[in-house]
């Protein structure tokens, strides 16, 4: 009988025991029959289902609309929707979730596998990650997921996806790991993915992608599909990116990012020949930033990192998206070539306010030098030091000594606050300028 590659080899993995996986037979009419079902009933209590409801403000299609509606009474549209969790905290009730999920909703329900149903809380979240932090009050025993090392994942190793597509409840798929540290799907924020053919769809989102162990590699955070449907291609954040964002926002409440203080890219076949390369991955140093972490560590602008921590680095989005997960103050190991040697170099991360020449992140600012708002700072915001002539900043209107102090009404004290405010924000975008001690407003399209 003709049998499908991949369930043939899911039998032969599955009746030869090893150290890292063991068998898990079924037994059915007295024969032995290879299964996941006692994996998945073993796991599957720590998958929840999350419905939220809550109100999102109506933005108006034009600049001229929108000033009228920056008043307190903007109208609201009421929405609701459907998404997934994992459980990873059962004696505190932590659920680890996308923060797309939750986004604006004054109202979350948790449902267990088991039926029960609880009212959960936001304890963080982070936008540029897609990651937010939840808990519930339990009166009832928790079972909780443990973490998998993501950075020992390799291509082809066994997926399993718990979640909630579109509502029907707990639902479970297999497939395999089809990609590594894939990046693009959207340029702000922190992209590392794993790829996976497992079917995920609509409402698998903060989910569940396991290894055969029973141990969360992921939280499934994307598909890649024309009509929103399963075509075989789906993302999910790297279990050691989930790990050490929640360990952030246990400890601070929020993400206190480390930074490196770099700009770079991507090592492309040109530019290996151009620099007489001998790696053809990796992140390329263009520029470091004076007296950054990167700076006091000894790397040099035409470097290029290929591992940190002992994990090899493909992409500068792979190594953007592990620095953004760690916070400030962690040590790391690079492993660097420069000028033709391999190095191993020790950076201590530097924090948000440590680089006050750093340019802002976002394309709109190129050219203006920013600096985070300073303790006891009469107006909290966003400090503006200088502008560069004819630079992109110098064309929406930016000025040296403005403080930006919100986007659409949305307070900034920071640059990250900013760089979020702004991602979320719809096309029409309005600055709110404190300028010699008076508010005025840039619209941004």
């Amino acid at each position: 009988m003709n049998m499908p590659l991949r369930l043939l080899l899911l039998i032969v993995m599955l009746c030869t025991s090893t150290s890292n996986y063991a068998a898990l037979p079924l037994t059915l009419d007295g024969e032995n029959v290879p299964s996941l079902a006692p994996l998945i009933k073993k796991v599957s209590p720590a998958v929840v289902d999350i419905s939220v409801t809550g109100a999102n403000k109506l933005l108006p299609k034009d600049a001229q609309d929108l000033l009228k509606f920056l008043g307190p009474e903007a109208p609201t549209q009421a929405f609701s929707g459907l998404g997934s969790g994992v459980i990873v905290d059962a004696e505190q009730g932590y659920i680890i979730t996308n923060y797309h999920v939750i986004k604006n909703a004054n109202r979350i329900l948790i449902k267990l596998i088991s039926g029960h149903q609880y009212q959960a809380k936001v304890v963080g979240q982070d936008i540029q990650s897609d990651i937010a932090l939840l808990q519930i009050d339990s009166k009832q025993p928790l079972v909780a997921m443990t973490f998998a090392d993501s950075d020992k994942l390799q291509v082809g190793d066994f997926t399993i996806a718990i979640g909630n597509p579109f509502g029907l409840g707990q639902t479970v798929t297999s497939g395999i790991v089809s990609a590594l540290g894939r990046s693009g799907l959207n340029l702000q924020n922190l992209e590392n993915y794993i790829q996976t053919d497992a079917a995920i769809n609509s409402g698998n989102s903060g989910g569940a992608l396991i290894n055969l162990k029973g141990e969360l590699i992921g939280i499934n955070t994307a598909i890649l599909g024309p009509n929103g449907g399963n075509i075989g291609i789906a993302f999910a954040i790297p279990a050691n990116m989930v790990k050490n964002l929640m360990q952030q926002l246990l400890e601070f409440g929020e993400i206190r990012r480390g930074i490196l203080g770099i700009k770079g890219g991507e090592v492309t076949p040109e530019l290996a020949q151009s620099f007489d390369l001998d790696v053809n991955y990796g992140a390329f140093i263009y520029q470091v930033t004076p007296d950054s972490a990167a700076d006091k560590a000894g790397l040099k602008a035409g470097d290029v990192i290929t591992a940190i921590n002992g994990s090899n680095i493909k992409s500068f989005a792979a190594l953007r998206a592990k620095i953004g997960s760690l916070s400030a103050g962690k040590e790391i190991t690079l492993k660097v070539l420069q000028e033709q040697k391999v190095k191993t170099i020790s950076v201590i991360l530097g924090g948000e306010g440590d680089n006050l020449q750093a340019k802002a992140p976002i394309v709109i600012f190129e050219g203006a030098t920013l600096k985070d708002a300073e303790e006891g700072q009469m107006t909290p915001g966003v400090n503006v030091l200088a502008i560069e002539k004819e630079s992109e900043a110098e064309r929406i209107g930016l000025l040296k000594n403005d403080v930006i102090i919100a986007v659409n009404r949305t307070p900034v004290k920071n640059q990250q606050q900013l760089l979020s405010a702004l991602t979320e924000s719809t096309k029409v975008r309005a600055l709110n300028i404190m300028r010699n001690n008076r508010p005025i407003y840039i619209i941004l399209n």
